[in-house]
């Protein structure tokens, strides 16, 4: 099974847009790192928008 090329490019724009890194850097990550940082940075912005 093939990961589908959209959610790709989602994951890596939204790591992208937050930490700056390259795509090459994120690209570079393997699945479950790249997906647990996108994890991180939904749990970061959770909290800012709730004031925490």
């Amino acid at each position: 099974m093939t990961y589908a090329a959209e959610r790709i490019y989602t994951e890596v724009a939204y790591v992208a847009y937050h930490f700056h890194w390259s795509l090459d850097e994120i690209l570079d990550l393997e699945h479950g790192e790249r997906l647990r940082y996108v994890a991180e940075i939904a749990s970061i912005n959770n909290r800012i928008s709730q004031g925490r």
